[in-house]
């Protein structure tokens, strides 16, 4: 039997790949978000001069965003339309128990990963989940993740619903400059999507 081909690419990124698949298998659907929120968010981080750890935090912590999901029971996961309220109080667990898994992987920047999952869904006026923080309090990875995050969920198809055309998308993300998401951020990303091979039709 031959033996596996050695993989020049860096272990945290095998093991951010294969969690991914991981998840994929669970649900199609979120993993081929997480593979979008991947590439938006490596083009605003870049954009945007992050160091190169910086960066590789962002590029693992955007693939595993949502691994938390393996965690939610399938009845919730799986609801093919909007969450009631307490459907919407297991899926808000999700960050947290993205960063438990993350803490028992002793990968490299395995806690800056974490903490970047833990808070994906943090909003810039404070009122987000799940431990309300606010502004720049919120790690600059998590930020981006959240604009990456928001703009392809509202973009593309979900089971309750149609994809939004691109100008929609943009519209109401505007309304939520500054209120769920950084301005400055918003601002970037509005001016990158514009002539990206990522905008949405």
């Amino acid at each position: 039997m031959p033996s596996p081909r050695r993989s020049h690419e860096p272990i945290t990124l095998r093991v951010a790949r294969t969690l991914a698949t991981a998840l994929g298998e669970r649900d199609e659907g979120t993993r081929a978000h997480c593979e979008r929120v991947v590439a938006l968010a490596d083009m605003l981080g870049t954009a945007c001069k992050l160091s190169r750890n910086e960066l590789r935090v962002l590029h693992v912590a955007a693939c595993l965003h949502d691994i938390g999901k393996l965690g939610v029971p399938d009845d919730v996961l799986h609801n093919p339309g909007p969450l009631d309220a307490a459907g919407w109080a297991v899926m808000r667990t999700h960050p947290e128990r993205g960063q438990r898994i993350l803490a028992t992987l002793g990968l490299d920047h395995a806690d800056a990963v974490g903490l970047a999952i833990r808070h994906h869904h943090e909003q810039f006026n404070g009122e987000g989940y799940p431990d309300r923080i606010a502004g720049e309090a919120i790690p600059v990875v998590s930020r981006i993740i959240a604009m990456a995050d928001s703009y392809d969920a509202i973009a593309t198809r979900r089971v309750y619903r149609d994809a939004r055309p691109h100008h929609n998308t943009m519209a109401t993300l505007e309304a939520e400059r500054g209120r769920k998401l950084d301005p400055w951020l918003f601002d970037r990303f509005a001016a990158l999507i514009e002539h990206s091979p990522l905008r949405a039709m």
